[in-house]
């Protein structure tokens, strides 16, 4: 080839490449926002190693042990990627106990529509499927697939008041984790739009009335009531940060924030012992989501790039312990260590069992004597 067919060769590559990197389309439309500040791993979030050193149980074959529960005798169950949940036996094994057909996330055991004398079901917020629940013959049954109208497209987190409403979170309703390649990738195009497609459902588990208390959410992820009830706290991953949903009292129906700017993305909330609340941080923040955020071609730019070229989730195990007033009582971490991309913590028996995104394990720790 000459070196004028090479010139112009390599002009209508680049120029082709160009032409894709500008004015492909992209599933997403973005919106122009401002990243809150990043507080980095100082102050309360200041780089440990209090995760060295835990327990891990082998989930083989499966992983991804999202979301912990607890039942009434105290045994511990997990929800797992290939759509299991899975008990811990008291050999360190694991009994495959229920299959949801789906991706179970959130896992919560409450009372049935008898009430608490009654048998005791395991709520599911399972991403493909919707609310489901398991009952004392292990079948998923759908209790919501959609409200309003609108289809539940990621179910993600729950958590059940002592009335017997159930609040769960609906992460996006554009970008459905079924349609988009699972929970990870679903999640990444959300957040990279920001466009306020989360929510907060109410379900009347006597009743089986669904209603969206809260819309507009910049991934609406974990979900725990307050210890005293009167509100919910959510996770919001696209902004960094845990707001609280006030349930009832003289602040009925307002949102505050409680929790952050965060150094990364939080994603399951649960109420822990001595009034505090765990959240769990799956990797740190992105630099280049924040600094494209007011930038929206550029991230459209950044939807284009070939996968290997995209920003990717870093492991970092981090979760972290707060009280009601927003203060950190706990900060635990491990850079580089083995159970990563944590989703959170679980209280229970005399232990801290810590979930995850991606795991082949299940872990825990011993329980916290003192705050930090």
């Amino acid at each position: 080839m000459s070196r004028r067919r090479w010139f112009i060769a390599a002009g209508a590559a680049l120029g082709l490449s160009l032409a894709y990197l500008l004015a492909w389309p992209v599933p997403i439309d973005p919106v122009a926002w401002q990243a809150p500040p990043n507080p980095g791993y100082a102050g309360d979030f200041a780089t440990n190693r209090r995760l060295a050193d835990l327990e891990l149980f082998d989930l083989s074959p499966s992983h991804g042990p999202e979301d912990l529960a607890v039942d009434r005798a105290g045994r511990v169950y997990a929800a797992v990627e290939d759509g299991g949940i899975l008990a811990l036996t008291p050999e360190g094994g694991f009994e495959r106990w229920a299959e949801t057909g789906g991706r179970p996330l959130g896992i919560e055991f409450g009372p049935g529509p008898g009430g608490a004398d009654g048998a005791e079901v395991l709520y599911v917020a399972d991403a493909f499927r919707g609310l489901l629940a398991i009952g004392p013959d292990r079948r998923p049954r759908v209790l919501v697939d959609a409200v309003d109208g609108v289809p539940v497209r990621y179910a993600d987190d729950l958590d059940i008041a002592d009335d017997g409403t159930l609040y769960f979170s609906d992460a996006s309703t554009k970008f459905a984790a079924a349609d988009h390649g699972g929970t990870y990738p679903a999640s990444v195009l959300d957040l990279n739009e920001h466009g306020g497609h989360g929510r907060l459902i109410a379900y009347d588990i006597r009743s089986g009335a669904a209603r969206v208390v809260l819309d507009g959410l910049q991934f609406a992820n974990g979900v725990a009531l307050s210890h005293d009830q009167r509100a919910v706290l959510i996770a919001e991953t696209g902004m960094y940060r845990v707001i609280r949903w006030w349930r009832s009292g003289p602040r009925a129906g307002e949102v505050e924030p409680v929790l952050g700017p965060l150094p990364g993305f939080p994603d399951n909330v649960a109420r822990g012992r001595d009034g505090r609340y765990w959240v769990g941080l799956t990797s740190p923040r992105s630099p280049a989501l924040d600094w494209g955020c007011d930038v929206p071609w550029l991230r459209r730019l950044f939807e284009r790039l070939p996968a290997a070229l995209k920003p990717k989730a870093t492991a970092r195990p981090h979760v972290i312990a707060f009280d009601d007033r927003g203060a950190v009582v706990a900060d635990l971490q491990d850079p580089g260590g083995p159970h990563a991309f944590v989703t959170g913590a679980l209280e229970a028996g005399g232990h801290i069992y810590l979930s995850s995104l991606r795991a082949g394990t299940l872990a825990r720790r011993p329980a916290l004597e003192e705050a930090r």
